[in-house]
C-alpha cells in the first residue's frame, strides 16, 4: 500500500471508530442545520479534526479541503475530506454512512479511501494501482445492457433548481432498468460502482468531498466517472455520472434529452 493512502486509511479507521461511539448516544448529540435538509453534527466535527489530525501530523506542509472546516492552504497537495458523509442517515441511526478521504496532487486524484465503519468495508485505491475492497482487488460490473443494471442516484435535495430536469432523468432509468436505489451516502454509492454492487450512478449537485474518493476508486476498478457532458469537470460542476464503460455510454446518451443547458456545461 501506498505510504499515503496507509496514512488515510488510519486516519479514517479513526474517524469511524469516533462516529460508531457516538451511534448509541444520538438523542445526545448537538446538531446545526447548515441548509436546505443538509445538517452538521458535532460528529462530523469531531472526525473531521481527527483526520486533519492525524495527516497533518504527517504531511504538515499539505492542503487540507473538509466538508466542515473549508479550506486550508499548503502545497501541491490537497487533502479532500467528508468526514462523516449519509449525515442524515446517522442522525436517524440507519446504518448507511461513510468516511471519504481523496488525495489530489495539483489536478489530479492520486489516493482514495472510503470507508463504512458500520459494515467494515474498506475501499481503497492508488492511481494506477487498481482498486480493493478489504485487501480484495474489486472491478466494475460485466453487465452490459441498461435493462439489466441496477443504477444508484442521488436526490438534489440542497437545490431543487434542476428538479424537473432530475425527474426526466430519473423517469427514464426507471422504465429502462431493473431498478434504482438511493440509500443517501454518495462516496458508497459511488464505490458500490467500483465493486460491481450497481453497474452506474448519477447525481445533481455534490460537492467534491462527496465524490473524489468514489470517483478514483472507480476508475482504478475499470469505470468512467465524468460530468452530464462526458467530460471531466464533475468535481467542478458537482454533476456526475459513473458506471462501467458499455453502462455509463448508454446512461449518458440517455439523459441528454432531459437536460437544461446549464446540466450540459
Amino acid at each position: 500500500m501506498h505510504p499515503m493512502l496507509n496514512m488515510a486509511v488510519k486516519a479514517a479507521r479513526n474517524a469511524g471508530n469516533i462516529i460508531m461511539r457516538h451511534l448509541d448516544r444520538l438523542e445526545r448529540l448537538t446538531v446545526e442545520t447548515k441548509g436546505l435538509k443538509d445538517y452538521v453534527s458535532e460528529v462530523d466535527r469531531m472526525a473531521e479534526n481527527e483526520i486533519i489530525r492525524v495527516l497533518r501530523a504527517a504531511y504538515p506542509y499539505h492542503g487540507f479541503l473538509g466538508e466542515e472546516s473549508g479550506a486550508q492552504a499548503g502545497d501541491d497537495y490537497v487533502w479532500i475530506i467528508d468526514p462523516l458523509d449519509g449525515t442524515t442517515n446517522f442522525l436517524h441511526g440507519f446504518p448507511h454512512f461513510g468516511v471519504s478521504i481523496a488525495l489530489k496532487y495539483k489536478d489530479r486524484l492520486e489516493q482514495a479511501v472510503v470507508f463504512d465503519p458500520s459494515r467494515s468495508e474498506l475501499f481503497t485505491a492508488s492511481r494506477g494501482g487498481g482498486a480493493q475492497l478489504n485487501d480484495r482487488r474489486i472491478r466494475v460490473s460485466r453487465v452490459t445492457e441498461l435493462e439489466y443494471a441496477l443504477l444508484g442516484a442521488g436526490f438534489p435535495f440542497r437545490s431543487h433548481d434542476h428538479m424537473d430536469a432530475w425527474i426526466g432523468t430519473l423517469k427514464e432509468f426507471m422504465l429502462n432498468t431493473s431498478g434504482i436505489r438511493r440509500p443517501g451516502s454518495a462516496s458508497l454509492d459511488l464505490a458500490y460502482v467500483a465493486c460491481g454492487r450497481y453497474e452506474g450512478f448519477w447525481e445533481i449537485g455534490l460537492n467534491s468531498w462527496d465524490m473524489a474518493a468514489g470517483a478514483l476508486i472507480i476508475q482504478e476498478a475499470g469505470g468512467l466517472v465524468t460530468d452530464f457532458a462526458g467530460g471531466h469537470g464533475y468535481l467542478e460542476s458537482g454533476n456526475i455520472l459513473a458506471g462501467n464503460p458499455k453502462i455509463h455510454a448508454e446512461m449518458l446518451r440517455r439523459i441528454q434529452p432531459h437536460l437544461t443547458e446549464d446540466l450540459r456545461r
